[in-house]
């Protein structure tokens, strides 16, 4: 840290609002054509930069934080997770890490219901219908899907953005079932009539609707894994909106393929951006809607999530430790 404006590089474009105070307060290099950093242009950062501004799209590993100038004190994330960051690594090098959590919640959690939603009721093939003149007028038997009210929805994950999806599945008619590291309060237990389940397999095998809302750390990698995938019900879905990690998607695609289960809606892909054509293939056939990972894109969190890293980085700024400062015990 300098004592005047340290000096930023930020690898991906942010919103003008966003970037135009960053460029008042901190001498900034901004990434104008929004071209993803190479390897070897995240590595010349880190020996350039007192603070990187990454996103999730950037993998910060252990051998780029080893080349790391001593001038790098803080990385800023801008984004939620911080998988794509050895924490550890950072941490070794007396190099902070924060993120912009509470921002993405809301955002995240509607997408979540409303891919629920797309997936049960084919919203992806009525939209295919009408765009190729299909539609020959209201039948009684076509273009039949399954209604969510009254069934039972098991959240992966009961954190913040877990919570808020319960909370609009509740008021959806759906029954709230939940595994967690740990029990939520009895409070938030209570006013969702939520229940608990220790065993993720067993929750898997009652439940007609999966939702993926915890983070990726080595511990969940493939948490859906294709034994747990197999204990779900033929006719229920998994809807995933934070990691594609967490999903074995290759298990995935094969019970999609067998019938094993009824169909998938997802945010995110363990691969991305590609897509595999088997995957794509289950998408034209009607089992799988599939989004290119824009759970948290509104207009509105990412002006918030710029609004996080300038606090981040003002904080750190003035010696103090940033709000959103990621520890290696908190991953």
């Amino acid at each position: 840290m300098t004592a005047t404006k340290p000096k930023i590089i930020v690898t991906r474009k942010l919103p003008d609002a966003v970037e135009t105070r960053m460029c008042e307060l901190f001498d900034t290099e901004l990434n104008l054509d929004d071209t993803p950093f190479s390897r070897a242009r995240l590595i010349e950062a880190v020996k350039t930069a007192e603070c990187l501004v990454p996103t999730v799209t950037d993998r910060i590993d252990r051998s780029v934080i080893g080349q790391a100038g001593e001038q790098l004190k803080l990385i800023a994330n801008f984004g939620n997770g911080v998988d794509n960051i050895d924490i550890a690594a950072a941490a070794e090098k007396g190099i902070a890490v924060t993120n912009t959590p509470n921002v993405l919640t809301e955002d995240t959690a509607d997408m979540t219901l409303g891919l629920m939603i797309a997936v049960a009721r084919r919203f992806d093939e009525g939209v295919d219908a009408m765009r190729e003149g299909r539609f020959k007028g209201w039948s009684p038997t076509w273009m039949l899907g399954r209604r969510i009210w009254g069934k039972r929805l098991g959240i992966v994950g009961m954190g913040r953005i877990g919570t808020a999806v319960a909370r609009r599945a509740k008021a959806f008619g759906l029954s709230i079932h939940y595994h967690n590291r740990e029990r939520v309060a009895e409070q938030v237990e209570q006013e969702l009539e939520a229940t608990y389940w220790a065993s993720l397999d067993q929750m898997l095998a009652r439940v007609d609707v999966v939702s993926v809302n915890c983070p990726h750390t080595p511990a969940t990698f493939h948490l859906l894994s294709a034994r747990r995938i197999a204990l779900m019900q033929p006719g229920s879905i998994i809807v995933n909106t934070a990691r594609g990690e967490i999903i074995d998607q290759d298990a995935l695609v094969k019970a999609l393929q067998e019938g094993k289960i009824a169909g998938a809606g997802l945010d995110v892909l363990e691969h991305e951006p590609a897509v595999s054509e088997d995957l794509m293939e289950l998408s034209r056939q009607g089992k799988a809607v599939i989004l290119p990972h824009m759970g948290s894109a509104t207009i509105e969190s990412r002006q918030e999530m710029g609004e996080r890293v300038i606090i981040n980085i003002r904080t750190w700024m003035d010696g103090h430790r940033p709000p959103d400062r990621i520890l290696p015990n908190m991953v």
